[in-house]
């Protein structure tokens, strides 16, 4: 695959990446700028804030779908290694977080993150996922159960592929992850951070 190639890859991926579908979504739906309601955060667990389950459902499968479809190109069209592709596919991680529509300012990345893994391996989603909602269940806060299910991914990986050096950047993209939750994690610290509601 020629440097062309590449480049245009990254900026598509980006730019599927990028598409707000919370904020997208909450406007059609009549529920206004998702960015005043709750955390302000353009994501599935935001636009479940708005008290539409339908919509949170919505937003979570279109973003993950958002870091899936990059792996769907890359096995179709292109022949890339898994190392290869998990570096291109990421940049819709980071349209993610870094939208150019919303000067910069997006979502936290997980659900794209969870789509990358899927495409990745689709087990290692599925642990992902039940990581996830078990962390939920117990502690009933969603920022936590991303971090924990975020740095277990890497975890599983090495124990499917002990010498694949893709952990490593699985384990900087939950770096990434991080950083998007630095609020979040000091309000964990001080016992302010906003549970969720199963049931409304």
């Amino acid at each position: 695959m020629s440097l062309v190639t590449n480049f245009l890859l990254i900026i598509f991926f980006y730019l599927i990446g990028s598409i707000p579908f919370a904020l997208i979504l909450t406007k059609l739906l009549g529920h206004g700028d998702i960015r005043n309601i709750g955390s302000g955060n353009v994501g599935a667990t935001n636009a479940l804030r708005t008290g539409n389950k339908f919509l949170a459902f919505a937003v979570l499968c279109l973003d993950i779908a958002k870091g899936l479809l990059p792996f769907l190109i890359l096995k179709l069209f292109y022949d890339t290694n898994t190392l290869h592709s998990v570096f291109l596919c990421h940049f819709a991680i980071l349209g993610h977080i870094f939208p150019i529509w919303l000067k910069f300012k997006g979502g936290k990345g997980v659900a794209t993150y969870i789509g990358l893994l899927i495409g990745l391996n689709f087990l290692i989603g599925l642990y992902f996922l039940l990581t996830w909602i078990i962390i939920a269940l117990i502690s009933r806060y969603s920022s936590l159960s991303s971090l924990v299910a975020s740095l277990v991914a890497p975890i599983y990986f090495f124990f499917i592929n002990p010498n694949n050096i893709v952990g490593i950047f699985l384990l900087y993209l939950f770096l990434i992850i991080s950083l998007k939750h630095l609020e979040n994690i000091k309000r964990l610290m001080n016992n302010s951070e906003n549970k969720i509601k199963f049931s409304k």
